[in-house]
């Protein structure tokens, strides 16, 4: 049973999401201020944390990139409607998907186990064996779940790490915006949705970060395509 922990100082939305998750079948904590959020969610055994922006004591934004120093458990963040700016940044400070308010509680359901489904990927190819991939100086090892780029570690969030497990595994072929959202985000492509593009964007920076080449390349009007060889 996946634990799921909200931190929203808006506790009539909390006690709607607590119905519907528990009667999926998930547990559900609730905390509406940012400083206790955070230290909940540093110190529980949390599957999935829901964060909002806008909180009491610290901001959903500062909170994610103090969790994101010692934790890589995956966050959903809620952001006003309309606020692109929180979206884009979240997803830079490396949450794993946003959701804007106001929402369908249906949708933020199938957002949490999409988000879910990723990770129980992962963990079944470190489980399963899965053959290291290499391909110019990266290295992504499926069942450590490291990848190394020039002997240096680079810290992916579980998004990040099949996205970039994806393309590899596809190098040289052109993959589209609609397979990687279908088939990694476990959702259709939406318009106007930078999710994609913000996640290969924090990827291409980490990578860059300990080799100067950058090996995943956008294809204007097409998708993207991970070179499969240097140049």
């Amino acid at each position: 049973m996946n634990r799921i922990l909200m931190i929203d100082d808006d506790v009539t939305l909390t006690e709607l999401v607590r119905d519907y998750l528990l009667l999926d079948g998930f547990q559900f904590d609730a905390i509406h201020d940012g400083q206790a959020g955070l230290i909940a969610a540093q110190q529980s055994n949390v599957d999935l944390l829901l964060l909002d922006v806008m909180l009491p004591g610290m901001d959903g934004l500062t909170l994610l990139k103090t969790l994101r120093k010692t934790s890589h458990c995956p966050v959903l963040m809620l952001t006003a409607r309309g606020d692109d700016i929180d979206r884009i940044l979240g997803l830079e400070l490396g949450a794993d998907d946003y959701l804007a308010k106001p929402f369908n509680p249906r949708e933020l359901v199938a957002r949490i186990k999409a988000i879910l489904r990723r990770i129980e990927l992962v963990n079944q190819a470190q489980h399963e064996g899965s053959q290291p991939l290499e391909l110019h100086d990266l290295r992504l090892d499926p069942q450590s779940r490291q990848v190394h780029c020039q002997e240096q570690e680079v810290q992916l969030t579980a998004t990040e790490f099949q996205l970039l497990e994806y393309l590899m595994r596809h190098a040289g072929q052109v993959v589209s915006k609609e397979v990687l959202s279908q088939t990694v985000l476990g959702r259709p492509l939406q318009l106007h949705d930078r999710s994609l593009d913000m996640h290969l964007s924090n990827i291409r920076r980490k990578i860059n970060s300990s080799s100067p080449e950058s090996y995943i390349q956008t294809l204007r009007g097409s998708g993207y395509r991970f070179l499969p060889t240097a140049g």
